[in-house]
């Protein structure tokens, strides 16, 4: 048994871990399964997500929810995300993540963070963000199941899947501003991000977050996952990264 399994896990490489980390990047929604209190059967329900900074996922649910108050009782948990497609469901790539809920308390930096990355990415969340019977939990993940697609299963610790080090409070510290300078008065190099590095469509883009890895588009219908050339090493050097790669994206554009 333990040789066919090892048979059909292929081995993790850049390209698998790229692809978890788009399928979380880019989910607005996904299937939370909890435990349920008393039953200990499992029980599963679908939530809005968003990433924090650092790429661990967030949800904001209500106590009067059944998968809230199971979280509370025991903070296992786990989160399927990735959206199928044309034909079969089964032939496009998602992935589980094993987690462990922590709820953020309300007035704590951690919390303010996540709720302004979570409605940046969920603006009409903001109806019933602060009412106090909602929550946000981070889901820290302990490790992950990727399904690419017929024959394609890897298995991703946390360290494939988390930013760590000063680059994440440093983004953290100076996202917001950069944010609402590109969608303020440079939509047409998120649009063209979106198109020549994201393989998107459409020219209604905005930036929904930055962090070291890459950014997140979203429009009114979908959203987009775009990846730096290379990881930023400090939040200093983001903004001559987005100039090169506006100026490589409208150079390419050129010449198709």
């Amino acid at each position: 048994m333990t040789e066919t399994r090892k048979d059909v896990i292929r081995e993790t490489d850049a390209e698998a871990v790229r692809l978890a980390k788009t399928l979380i990047r880019s989910a607005r929604f996904g299937a939370l399964a909890v435990i349920e209190p008393g039953t200990g059967a499992p029980l599963a329900s679908r939530v809005g997500v968003a990433t924090d900074i650092d790429g661990a996922p967030l949800i904001l649910v209500s106590m009067l929810a059944a998968h809230t108050g199971a979280l509370l009782a025991d903070p296992r948990c786990s989160l399927l995300v990735g959206e199928p497609g044309k034909g079969d469901p089964l032939a496009h790539p998602r992935t589980t993540l094993v987690s462990r809920a922590l709820r953020l308390e309300r007035g704590s930096a951690d919390h303010a963070r996540a709720e302004r990355r979570y409605l940046n990415r969920n603006p009409k969340a903001k109806l019933y963000a602060g009412l106090g019977d909602f929550s946000i939990f981070r889901l820290e993940p302990e490790r992950a199941s990727l399904n690419g697609g017929f024959g394609k299963a890897y298995l991703l610790d946390c360290a494939d899947l988390i930013t760590v080090g000063p680059v994440v409070e440093e983004l953290a510290a100076s996202e917001q501003s950069t944010l609402d300078h590109m969608n303020a008065d440079h939509r047409d190099a998120l649009c063209l991000y979106a198109r020549q590095f994201g393989r998107a469509e459409g020219d209604d883009w905005i930036a929904t977050g930055f962090d070291a890895d890459g950014m997140d588009l979203a429009s009114p219908d979908t959203t987009c996952r775009v990846f730096f050339p290379q990881p930023l090493g400090a939040a200093r050097e983001l903004r001559s990264v987005l100039v090169e790669m506006a100026k490589t994206g409208r150079a390419a554009g050129q010449a198709q």
